[in-house]
């Protein structure tokens, strides 16, 4: 069965063009129009005066992206926050907390903890006063805030911009009738662009990319990140070799913003993905899914595992599958250029913390 994800990027894609998704695709576009208008009005007042963004007392990095679906923001997070802990910096990360159905944290916020370990995550709308706390209470130094992009509220030393090498520029629309969070011209409010999942394009093709994003922000330290597949992680923590099951049938499921690169993931492990379930991004995975994907299962005797993402898994317990072990193929990626430009200016705000 289709999911009504796959439907909305076959509309929007245009990827669907009979009469039913054309006409969709129209009225999409209407809609998308008072969006752009809140969204280029908000860009408009903040470039004009820049005081509205509120200052904190330490450095502040963002790391965010144009588009919605998954670009690598939480193992970009997770990277830099590695990389300024090792300098002996007291960091804290800072999150809207999107999703948080519960109040402990949200599947960002779960990944990042197994990824950083005792590192505070601080999850709340309004990420001025959550600076402020994290720096009174936790004796931050520097804000490490998640998704930020779009959040013009907290001023910002570093802005990261992330854009997915498979699907850089939302099929051209803002949302809904594309992908897109805001206008491409955006990006020249970016210190830092990373090309993320480099290595899922050619090179020709990431040159073209990088071209179309020079014209809107020339000046931007560009960034190329790959990419890959480094083993299995069942969900009690063993971990598995890649190749456990290579060529082996296997069920495969997710809910996370970009799925095509997750089953091209899994064709470049070799698995033989008999079918696969496609769930909305910050799926909750509630009892009731739990069950339809226990019977889903019971379907293809010969599946010997299912699959998912390392961020689907943290919402998992062992033992709630009966039949199928679950493993979640984890994800590291490289930065394959520009680390040095990137290093650079991550040094400056290093300086800057201690004064």
């Amino acid at each position: 069965m289709v999911s009504p994800e796959e439907i909305y990027r076959a509309i929007v894609s245009s990827e669907q063009r009979s009469v039913p998704a054309r006409v969709a695709r129209g009225v999409l576009g209407m809609i998308s129009r008072p969006y752009g208008w809140v969204v280029n009005g908000r860009n408009h007042l903040y470039d004009r005066k820049p005081e509205l963004a509120a200052r904190v007392d330490v450095p502040v990095v963002s790391v965010g992206n144009l588009t919605l679906g998954g670009t690598g923001k939480t193992p970009m997070v997770a990277w830099l926050g590695q990389w300024f802990a090792e300098r002996d910096l007291q960091v804290c990360l800072v999150s809207r907390g999107y999703k948080d159905t519960t109040g402990n944290g949200n599947d960002e916020a779960k990944e990042l903890a197994a990824r950083l370990p005792g590192m505070p995550h601080l999850q709340d709308r309004d990420r001025v006063a959550t600076a402020k706390k994290a720096i009174t209470q936790n004796g931050a130094q520097l804000i490490l805030m998640d998704d930020g992009f779009q959040h013009r509220r907290l001023a910002r030393d570093l802005d990261i911009v992330l854009v997915d090498a498979t699907q850089p520029f939302g099929y051209g629309h803002l949302f809904p009738r594309g992908m897109l969070r805001e206008p491409i011209r955006s990006l020249s409010r970016a210190t830092v662009i990373a090309l993320t999942r480099a290595n899922h394009v050619t090179e020709p093709r990431r040159k073209e990319i990088e071209l179309q994003i020079r014209h809107f922000a020339p000046k931007a330290i560009w960034v190329e990140i790959e990419q890959a597949p480094t083993r299995l992680l069942s969900l009690d923590g063993t971990r598995h070799d890649l190749d456990e099951l290579n060529g082996k049938p296997v069920l495969a499921f997710c809910g996370i913003g970009n799925p095509v690169a997750f089953q091209k993931t899994l064709t470049d492990c070799n698995y033989d993905v008999v079918d696969m379930k496609i769930y909305p991004d910050h799926f909750s995975y509630p009892s009731s899914t739990i069950n339809d994907l226990s019977r889903w299962s019971d379907q293809f005797p010969q599946a010997v595992a299912m699959i998912c993402t390392h961020k689907d898994s943290v919402k998992l317990r062992p033992g709630e599958f009966s039949r199928l072990p679950i493993y979640a193929v984890l994800i590291e990626f490289q930065i394959t250029i520009g680390l040095k430009a990137l290093e650079t200016e991550l040094a400056k705000l290093v300086v800057q913390s201690a004064q």
